[in-house]
Protein backbone atom coordinates (compact mmCIF):
# COMPACT_ATOMS: atom_id res chain seq x y z
CA UNK A 1 0.00 0.00 0.00
CA UNK A 2 3.13 2.10 0.44
CA UNK A 3 3.89 2.50 -3.09
CA UNK A 4 0.20 3.97 -3.60
CA UNK A 5 1.56 7.39 -1.93
CA UNK A 6 4.69 7.24 -3.67
CA UNK A 7 3.11 6.83 -7.09
CA UNK A 8 0.80 9.76 -5.94
CA UNK A 9 3.84 11.65 -5.32
CA UNK A 10 5.41 11.37 -7.98
CA UNK A 11 2.53 11.88 -10.34
CA UNK A 12 1.88 14.72 -8.88
CA UNK A 13 5.22 16.13 -9.29
CA UNK A 14 5.11 15.16 -12.81
CA UNK A 15 1.84 17.01 -13.43
CA UNK A 16 3.28 20.20 -12.10
CA UNK A 17 5.98 19.60 -14.30
CA UNK A 18 3.67 19.40 -16.84
CA UNK A 19 1.95 22.14 -15.97
CA UNK A 20 4.46 24.58 -15.90
CA UNK A 21 5.97 23.44 -19.34
CA UNK A 22 2.57 23.87 -21.08
CA UNK A 23 2.34 27.43 -18.79
CA UNK A 24 5.98 27.95 -20.56
CA UNK A 25 4.89 27.55 -23.68
CA UNK A 26 1.53 29.74 -23.45
CA UNK A 27 3.20 32.71 -22.39
CA UNK A 28 6.29 31.82 -24.64
CA UNK A 29 3.55 32.00 -27.90
CA UNK A 30 1.48 35.17 -26.41
CA UNK A 31 4.64 37.11 -25.73
CA UNK A 32 5.98 35.94 -29.52
CA UNK A 33 2.39 37.59 -31.06
CA UNK A 34 2.93 40.72 -28.49
CA UNK A 35 6.73 41.15 -29.76
CA UNK A 36 5.28 40.85 -33.73
CA UNK A 37 2.82 43.27 -32.77
CA UNK A 38 5.03 45.87 -31.43
CA UNK A 39 7.44 45.08 -33.99
CA UNK A 40 4.38 46.00 -36.56
CA UNK A 41 4.00 49.02 -34.24
CA UNK A 42 7.46 50.26 -34.71
CA UNK A 43 7.47 49.51 -38.99
CA UNK A 44 4.55 51.51 -39.01
CA UNK A 45 5.92 54.59 -36.84
CA UNK A 46 8.88 54.66 -38.81
CA UNK A 47 6.71 55.07 -41.90
CA UNK A 48 5.21 57.69 -40.11
CA UNK A 49 8.98 59.43 -39.30
CA UNK A 50 9.92 59.36 -42.85
CA UNK A 51 6.50 60.50 -44.06
CA UNK A 52 7.01 63.78 -41.54
CA UNK A 53 10.77 64.10 -42.68
CA UNK A 54 9.11 64.12 -46.65
CA UNK A 55 6.49 66.78 -45.40
CA UNK A 56 9.04 69.09 -43.87
CA UNK A 57 11.56 68.17 -47.22
CA UNK A 58 8.64 69.02 -49.26
CA UNK A 59 7.62 72.57 -47.72
CA UNK A 60 11.11 73.66 -47.77
CA UNK A 61 11.28 73.54 -51.53
CA UNK A 62 10.81 76.46 -52.92
CA UNK A 63 10.02 75.32 -56.34
CA UNK A 64 6.53 74.37 -55.37
CA UNK A 65 6.26 70.76 -56.97
CA UNK A 66 5.48 67.66 -54.76
CA UNK A 67 2.22 68.48 -53.78
CA UNK A 68 0.61 65.46 -55.07
CA UNK A 69 3.24 63.67 -52.71
CA UNK A 70 1.93 65.95 -49.76
CA UNK A 71 -1.28 64.72 -49.87
CA UNK A 72 0.01 61.32 -50.36
CA UNK A 73 1.91 61.87 -47.35
CA UNK A 74 -0.33 63.40 -44.92
CA UNK A 75 -3.13 60.85 -45.50
CA UNK A 76 -0.04 58.43 -43.90
CA UNK A 77 0.31 60.46 -41.03
CA UNK A 78 -3.42 61.26 -40.76
CA UNK A 79 -3.99 57.35 -40.91
CA UNK A 80 -2.38 56.72 -37.75
CA UNK A 81 -5.40 56.85 -35.29
CA UNK A 82 -4.78 54.77 -32.24
CA UNK A 83 -0.64 54.58 -31.33
CA UNK A 84 -0.11 58.01 -29.02
CA UNK A 85 2.77 60.04 -30.36
CA UNK A 86 4.81 62.92 -29.62
CA UNK A 87 6.74 64.87 -32.04
CA UNK A 88 9.46 66.96 -30.75
CA UNK A 89 12.54 69.06 -31.77
CA UNK A 90 16.10 68.78 -30.73
CA UNK A 91 15.42 70.71 -27.73
CA UNK A 92 12.85 68.72 -26.00
CA UNK A 93 9.80 71.10 -26.80
CA UNK A 94 7.09 69.47 -28.07
CA UNK A 95 5.82 70.36 -31.72
CA UNK A 96 3.35 67.79 -32.19
CA UNK A 97 0.97 65.11 -30.47
CA UNK A 98 -1.91 62.54 -31.28
CA UNK A 99 -4.20 60.19 -29.72
CA UNK A 100 -3.59 61.11 -26.46
CA UNK A 101 -6.69 61.11 -23.88
CA UNK A 102 -6.12 64.28 -22.80
CA UNK A 103 -7.34 66.03 -19.40
CA UNK A 104 -8.47 69.07 -20.94
CA UNK A 105 -9.94 68.26 -24.67
CA UNK A 106 -10.37 72.26 -26.42
CA UNK A 107 -11.97 70.96 -30.07
CA UNK A 108 -10.94 74.66 -31.24
CA UNK A 109 -7.46 74.20 -30.74
CA UNK A 110 -5.30 73.24 -33.55
CA UNK A 111 -2.77 69.84 -33.38
CA UNK A 112 0.19 71.90 -32.25
CA UNK A 113 -1.61 74.41 -29.89
CA UNK A 114 -1.62 72.54 -26.25
CA UNK A 115 -3.46 74.83 -23.47
CA UNK A 116 -1.41 74.67 -20.01
CA UNK A 117 -3.22 71.83 -18.37
CA UNK A 118 -3.03 69.74 -21.29
CA UNK A 119 0.68 70.69 -21.85
CA UNK A 120 1.88 69.63 -18.29
CA UNK A 121 0.33 66.15 -19.40
CA UNK A 122 2.22 65.79 -22.24
CA UNK A 123 5.57 66.72 -20.44
CA UNK A 124 5.14 64.29 -18.17
CA UNK A 125 4.08 61.69 -21.04
CA UNK A 126 7.15 62.80 -22.85
CA UNK A 127 9.20 62.45 -19.70
CA UNK A 128 8.08 58.99 -19.00
CA UNK A 129 8.56 57.84 -22.79
CA UNK A 130 11.90 59.34 -22.96
CA UNK A 131 12.67 56.22 -20.33
CA UNK A 132 11.39 53.61 -23.22
CA UNK A 133 12.92 52.53 -26.23
CA UNK A 134 9.78 54.15 -28.19
CA UNK A 135 11.93 56.77 -29.79
CA UNK A 136 12.79 57.36 -33.47
CA UNK A 137 15.18 59.98 -34.49
CA UNK A 138 14.40 62.13 -37.63
CA UNK A 139 16.94 63.43 -39.49
CA UNK A 140 15.71 66.41 -41.48
CA UNK A 141 19.11 67.76 -42.16
CA UNK A 142 22.40 67.76 -41.16
CA UNK A 143 22.57 69.16 -37.77
CA UNK A 144 18.88 69.31 -37.52
CA UNK A 145 16.56 66.73 -35.66
CA UNK A 146 13.45 65.42 -34.78
CA UNK A 147 12.46 62.94 -32.20
CA UNK A 148 9.12 61.05 -32.44
CA UNK A 149 8.49 59.40 -28.98
CA UNK A 150 5.29 56.55 -29.50
CA UNK A 151 3.14 54.79 -26.59
CA UNK A 152 1.80 51.17 -27.03
CA UNK A 153 -1.44 51.12 -28.60
CA UNK A 154 -4.45 50.22 -26.42
CA UNK A 155 -4.68 47.12 -28.12
CA UNK A 156 -0.60 45.87 -28.09
CA UNK A 157 -1.22 46.54 -24.17
CA UNK A 158 -4.41 45.05 -23.71
CA UNK A 159 -2.33 41.88 -25.51
CA UNK A 160 0.43 42.49 -23.33
CA UNK A 161 -1.82 41.41 -20.01
CA UNK A 162 -4.08 38.90 -21.85
CA UNK A 163 -1.83 36.02 -21.25
CA UNK A 164 -1.30 37.13 -17.23
CA UNK A 165 -4.81 37.34 -16.69
CA UNK A 166 -5.72 34.39 -18.50
CA UNK A 167 -2.79 32.48 -16.25
CA UNK A 168 -4.72 33.36 -12.97
CA UNK A 169 -7.85 32.51 -14.28
CA UNK A 170 -6.47 29.39 -14.75
CA UNK A 171 -4.38 29.16 -11.84
CA UNK A 172 -8.05 30.29 -9.68
CA UNK A 173 -10.00 27.49 -12.03
CA UNK A 174 -7.79 24.96 -10.70
CA UNK A 175 -7.34 25.66 -7.08
CA UNK A 176 -11.25 25.78 -7.45
CA UNK A 177 -11.35 22.51 -8.86
CA UNK A 178 -8.54 21.10 -6.57
CA UNK A 179 -10.91 22.30 -3.33
CA UNK A 180 -14.10 20.92 -4.89
CA UNK A 181 -12.77 17.36 -5.32
CA UNK A 182 -10.58 17.19 -2.50
CA UNK A 183 -13.76 18.15 -0.03
CA UNK A 184 -16.18 15.52 -1.68
CA UNK A 185 -12.87 12.84 -1.54
CA UNK A 186 -12.82 13.83 2.42
CA UNK A 187 -16.67 13.56 2.52
CA UNK A 188 -16.65 10.15 1.02
CA UNK A 189 -13.35 8.40 3.00
CA UNK A 190 -15.45 10.30 6.41
CA UNK A 191 -18.54 8.04 5.29
CA UNK A 192 -16.54 5.17 4.69
CA UNK A 193 -14.74 5.22 7.96
CA UNK A 194 -17.89 6.04 9.87
CA UNK A 195 -19.46 2.85 8.35
CA UNK A 196 -16.76 0.54 8.59
CA UNK A 197 -16.29 1.38 12.40
CA UNK A 198 -20.21 0.94 13.32
CA UNK A 199 -19.88 -2.17 11.48
CA UNK A 200 -17.33 -3.52 13.06
CA UNK A 201 -18.70 -2.56 16.15
CA UNK A 202 -21.92 -4.35 15.38
CA UNK A 203 -20.29 -7.39 14.34
CA UNK A 204 -18.47 -7.91 17.85
CA UNK A 205 -20.83 -6.91 20.01
CA UNK A 206 -23.13 -11.04 19.53
CA UNK A 207 -19.65 -13.06 19.94
CA UNK A 208 -18.79 -10.70 22.87
CA UNK A 209 -21.89 -11.31 24.69
CA UNK A 210 -21.65 -14.71 24.31
CA UNK A 211 -18.05 -15.06 25.41
CA UNK A 212 -19.35 -13.10 28.61
CA UNK A 213 -21.99 -15.42 29.31
CA UNK A 214 -19.38 -18.66 28.78
CA UNK A 215 -16.95 -16.32 31.48
CA UNK A 216 -19.76 -16.89 34.15
CA UNK A 217 -20.21 -20.57 33.16
CA UNK A 218 -16.30 -21.60 33.00
CA UNK A 219 -15.77 -21.74 36.98
CA UNK A 220 -18.69 -24.70 37.07
CA UNK A 221 -16.70 -26.39 34.78
CA UNK A 222 -13.88 -26.38 37.24
CA UNK A 223 -11.76 -23.82 34.88
CA UNK A 224 -8.97 -21.93 37.45
CA UNK A 225 -9.95 -18.33 38.92
CA UNK A 226 -7.35 -16.52 37.86
CA UNK A 227 -7.00 -18.22 34.42
CA UNK A 228 -11.19 -17.21 34.43
CA UNK A 229 -9.91 -13.35 35.73
CA UNK A 230 -7.19 -13.30 32.80
CA UNK A 231 -9.68 -14.19 30.27
CA UNK A 232 -12.76 -12.08 31.66
CA UNK A 233 -10.00 -8.67 31.53
CA UNK A 234 -10.13 -9.61 27.60
CA UNK A 235 -13.06 -9.66 26.92
CA UNK A 236 -14.02 -6.75 28.52
CA UNK A 237 -11.01 -5.24 26.70
CA UNK A 238 -12.81 -6.37 23.56
CA UNK A 239 -16.09 -5.22 24.91
CA UNK A 240 -14.26 -1.65 25.03
CA UNK A 241 -12.50 -1.55 21.40
CA UNK A 242 -16.09 -1.80 20.29
CA UNK A 243 -17.23 0.65 21.97
CA UNK A 244 -14.42 2.41 20.20
CA UNK A 245 -15.27 1.63 17.32
CA UNK A 246 -18.96 2.73 17.95
CA UNK A 247 -17.88 6.12 18.47
CA UNK A 248 -16.25 6.85 15.20
CA UNK A 249 -18.66 9.36 13.31
CA UNK A 250 -20.38 11.05 16.37
CA UNK A 251 -19.04 13.40 19.18
CA UNK A 252 -18.04 11.15 21.97
CA UNK A 253 -18.95 12.35 25.29
CA UNK A 254 -15.89 14.30 26.86
CA UNK A 255 -14.30 14.90 30.37
CA UNK A 256 -12.12 16.91 31.56
CA UNK A 257 -9.31 14.68 33.43
CA UNK A 258 -5.61 14.56 33.93
CA UNK A 259 -4.15 13.21 30.94
CA UNK A 260 -1.16 11.82 32.90
CA UNK A 261 -3.65 9.19 34.38
CA UNK A 262 -4.93 8.08 30.59
CA UNK A 263 -1.29 7.73 29.84
CA UNK A 264 -0.62 5.83 32.81
CA UNK A 265 -3.55 3.03 32.44
CA UNK A 266 -2.84 2.37 28.94
CA UNK A 267 0.55 1.98 29.68
CA UNK A 268 0.21 -0.05 32.65
CA UNK A 269 -2.32 -2.69 29.98
CA UNK A 270 0.28 -2.68 27.41
CA UNK A 271 3.35 -3.19 29.40
CA UNK A 272 1.60 -7.01 30.39
CA UNK A 273 1.07 -7.80 26.64
CA UNK A 274 4.54 -6.54 24.70
CA UNK A 275 7.68 -8.31 24.81
CA UNK A 276 9.42 -8.57 27.71
CA UNK A 277 12.26 -7.52 26.22
CA UNK A 278 11.27 -4.25 25.74
CA UNK A 279 11.35 -1.34 27.93
CA UNK A 280 8.56 0.85 28.82
CA UNK A 281 8.69 3.79 31.07
CA UNK A 282 6.58 6.59 31.91
CA UNK A 283 8.22 10.29 33.02
CA UNK A 284 5.07 11.63 34.39
CA UNK A 285 4.44 16.03 34.52
CA UNK A 286 5.71 17.55 37.44
CA UNK A 287 1.69 18.61 38.11
CA UNK A 288 -1.35 17.32 36.73
CA UNK A 289 -2.11 18.55 33.40
CA UNK A 290 -5.97 18.72 32.89
CA UNK A 291 -7.42 18.33 29.13
CA UNK A 292 -10.93 17.25 27.80
CA UNK A 293 -10.68 13.93 26.97
CA UNK A 294 -13.02 11.06 25.98
CA UNK A 295 -11.03 8.41 27.76
CA UNK A 296 -11.37 5.30 25.52
CA UNK A 297 -10.80 6.85 22.62
CA UNK A 298 -7.20 9.03 24.05
CA UNK A 299 -6.17 5.74 25.54
CA UNK A 300 -6.45 3.86 21.80
CA UNK A 301 -4.59 6.47 20.50
CA UNK A 302 -1.69 5.55 23.13
CA UNK A 303 -1.82 1.65 22.54
CA UNK A 304 -1.50 2.77 18.74
CA UNK A 305 1.51 4.45 19.19
CA UNK A 306 2.48 1.76 21.51
CA UNK A 307 2.56 -0.89 19.34
CA UNK A 308 3.92 0.77 16.07
CA UNK A 309 6.82 1.65 18.28
CA UNK A 310 7.16 -2.50 19.60
CA UNK A 311 7.05 -3.03 15.87
CA UNK A 312 9.31 -0.54 14.47
CA UNK A 313 11.74 -2.08 17.06
CA UNK A 314 11.22 -5.62 16.01
CA UNK A 315 10.31 -6.19 19.81
CA UNK A 316 13.75 -4.76 21.29
CA UNK A 317 14.65 -1.72 22.43
CA UNK A 318 12.84 0.91 24.90
CA UNK A 319 10.07 3.19 24.63
CA UNK A 320 9.60 6.36 26.65
CA UNK A 321 6.69 8.58 27.37
CA UNK A 322 7.41 11.67 28.71
CA UNK A 323 4.60 14.30 29.96
CA UNK A 324 4.65 18.04 30.36
CA UNK A 325 3.50 21.21 29.42
CA UNK A 326 4.10 24.40 27.97
CA UNK A 327 2.01 27.66 27.67
CA UNK A 328 -1.65 26.53 27.40
CA UNK A 329 -0.64 23.13 25.69
CA UNK A 330 -0.15 19.16 27.37
CA UNK A 331 2.10 17.48 25.49
CA UNK A 332 3.08 13.78 25.01
CA UNK A 333 5.70 12.31 23.55
CA UNK A 334 6.33 8.27 22.41
CA UNK A 335 10.41 7.89 21.83
CA UNK A 336 11.40 4.60 20.76
CA UNK A 337 14.35 3.53 19.49
CA UNK A 338 12.77 1.53 16.53
CA UNK A 339 14.06 1.98 12.51
CA UNK A 340 12.93 5.54 12.34
CA UNK A 341 11.19 7.30 9.48
CA UNK A 342 12.40 9.22 6.76
CA UNK A 343 11.87 13.03 6.99
CA UNK A 344 9.77 12.68 3.61
CA UNK A 345 7.57 9.87 5.23
CA UNK A 346 6.57 12.38 7.99
CA UNK A 347 3.02 13.14 7.14
CA UNK A 348 2.50 10.03 4.69
CA UNK A 349 2.86 7.84 7.63
CA UNK A 350 -0.89 9.27 8.70
CA UNK A 351 -2.49 8.35 4.89
CA UNK A 352 -4.70 5.68 5.06
CA UNK A 353 -3.57 2.73 3.53
CA UNK A 354 0.09 3.55 4.45
CA UNK A 355 2.26 0.61 5.91
CA UNK A 356 5.55 -0.68 6.32
CA UNK A 357 4.38 -4.20 7.82
CA UNK A 358 3.62 -7.19 5.21
CA UNK A 359 0.35 -7.76 6.99
CA UNK A 360 -0.76 -4.53 8.26
CA UNK A 361 -3.86 -2.36 7.43
CA UNK A 362 -2.18 1.03 7.43
CA UNK A 363 -4.97 2.37 9.87
CA UNK A 364 -3.73 2.41 13.26
CA UNK A 365 -2.15 6.48 12.83
CA UNK A 366 -5.06 7.54 10.36
CA UNK A 367 -7.93 6.91 13.17
CA UNK A 368 -5.29 8.27 15.46
CA UNK A 369 -4.71 11.65 13.85
CA UNK A 370 -8.56 11.67 13.33
CA UNK A 371 -9.58 11.46 17.31
CA UNK A 372 -6.79 13.47 18.44
CA UNK A 373 -7.80 16.67 15.80
CA UNK A 374 -11.43 16.22 14.62
CA UNK A 375 -12.35 15.15 18.49
CA UNK A 376 -10.01 16.92 20.86
CA UNK A 377 -9.25 19.95 18.90
CA UNK A 378 -5.25 19.19 19.36
CA UNK A 379 -2.29 18.01 17.31
CA UNK A 380 -0.26 14.89 16.65
CA UNK A 381 2.63 14.66 14.58
CA UNK A 382 6.33 13.52 14.35
CA UNK A 383 8.15 15.31 16.29
CA UNK A 384 11.85 14.21 15.23
CA UNK A 385 13.29 10.45 13.45
CA UNK A 386 16.75 9.40 11.98
CA UNK A 387 16.46 6.06 10.32
CA UNK A 388 18.04 3.93 12.73
CA UNK A 389 18.02 6.27 15.71
CA UNK A 390 14.10 5.98 16.87
CA UNK A 391 11.39 8.26 16.51
CA UNK A 392 9.23 10.53 18.27
CA UNK A 393 5.91 11.26 18.75
CA UNK A 394 4.13 14.25 20.14
CA UNK A 395 0.74 14.30 20.95
CA UNK A 396 -0.80 18.20 21.94
CA UNK A 397 -3.77 19.04 23.71
CA UNK A 398 -5.13 22.42 25.20
CA UNK A 399 -5.06 22.96 29.09
CA UNK A 400 -8.83 23.23 31.12
CA UNK A 401 -6.91 25.63 34.05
Amino acid sequence: MANIYDIRRYGTVVFLIISVAVVAVFLYVSNSLVSDLAEQERDRMQIWADATREIINVGSDSSGSGGADVDFLLSIIERNRTIPVLLTDDSGSILLHRNFDLPDPVDSLAPWEISPVNERFLNRKLAELRETPNVIHIIITPGNLQHLYYEDSKLLKRLSWYPYIQLLVMLAFVVVVYFAVMSTKKAEQNKVWVGLSKETAHQLGTPISSLMAWMEMLPDFGVDRSTVDEMDKDVKRLSTIASRFSKIGSRPQMAVEDVGEAVARSASYMATRISSRVKLTVEPASGPLQVRLSDSLFEWVMENLIKNAVDAMEGHGAITISLGREADRAYIEVADTGKGIPRKRFKTIFNPGYTTKSRGWGLGLTLAKRIIEQYHGGRIYVKSSEPGSGTVFRIELSVED
